[in-house]
């Protein structure tokens, strides 16, 4: 999948990178990134020499049709891990869990801290529960990521994407062996996520927010209903106006016609 979708990928784009030597040659570590488009997860590992596992919502692993089935077929093929997210817990227990066997067998994991993309390219507050705890549990180094761009590349809802550079920078490993076993506590694991999404603040340049992106998107499409619903309410009080003034004149049409005839009459 390098071969097929990486070579064309920096071919075609050429994205730039900071930091490549911050990438352990072996052995485990966790990439924390913030989450601008759909294509992080391939300008990401196209750069890198390592495999990069990151997770992804089951459903890209179950879509009936011809289009579910390649793109199963290329979730798959790039090592990605289906997480199922109909449990009580939702996507959180099996993204930790995955998370864990990833690094325990050595390999790279891939998180997207701030859990969904940002809805308008600022950096949200990180959701302290799979980055923090794999972290704690397995006592990896954490590699912030700053992706750079790549919303102008593939915007949500963009299907052909625009030919540009994205950049990439990577930080230095942050070492959380201070709190290992701690990976319960919800201040350290507040503490650690919010350390990791400084860094990536700082290497991204992005202006940070501190509320999740999942409520920023809420807000965004409540106030874009807000808004169709107050264009709406215009149209129709334009329209009740209209109507209003069609049946004055007509109303001031009347009465001069009646006060003519009237006219005509006691002549």
């Amino acid at each position: 999948m390098k071969v097929a979708i990486g070579g064309p990928l920096k071919l075609a784009f050429r994205p730039w990178v900071e930091g490549l030597e911050n990438i352990p040659a072996e052995g485990p570590a966790i990439l924390a990134s913030n989450h601008l488009s759909f294509s992080d997860s391939f300008f990401l590992p196209a750069v890198l020499d390592r495999k990069v596992t990151f997770i992804a919502k089951a459903e890209y692993f179950t879509t009936p049709g011809v289009k579910g089935r390649l793109t199963a077929a290329f979730f798959k093929g790039v090592g990605q891990l289906p997480v199922d997210r109909s449990g009580t817990r939702g996507a959180g227990e099996a993204a930790v869990k995955s998370g864990i066997e990833v690094v325990e067998r050595g390999e790279l994991f891939g998180i997207y801290p701030e859990g969904t993309r940002s809805p308008d390219g600022r950096l949200y507050r990180g959701k302290p529960g799979g980055l923090a705890r794999v972290a704690l549990a397995t006592g990896a180094p954490v590699i912030p990521v700053a992706m750079i761009d790549t919303e102008k590349i593939q915007p949500p809802g963009k299907v052909v994407p625009k030919l540009m550079r994205p950049g990439i920078r990577i930080g230095k490993p942050l070492d959380f062996s201070r709190y290992q076993g701690m990976e319960h506590d919800r201040f350290v694991l507040r503490a650690v996520t919010d350390e990791v999404m400084y860094e990536i603040m700082k290497l991204s340049g992005q202006e940070y927010v501190d509320i999740y992106a999942t409520v920023a998107k809420r807000q965004i499409a409540e106030a874009a209903k807000a808004e169709k619903e107050a264009e709406k309410a215009e149209k129709e009080a334009e329209k009740a106006a209209e109507k209003a003034e069609k049946e004055a004149r007509a109303a001031l049409e009347r009465a001069e016609k009646e006060q003519a005839e009237k006219e005509n009459q006691a002549e």
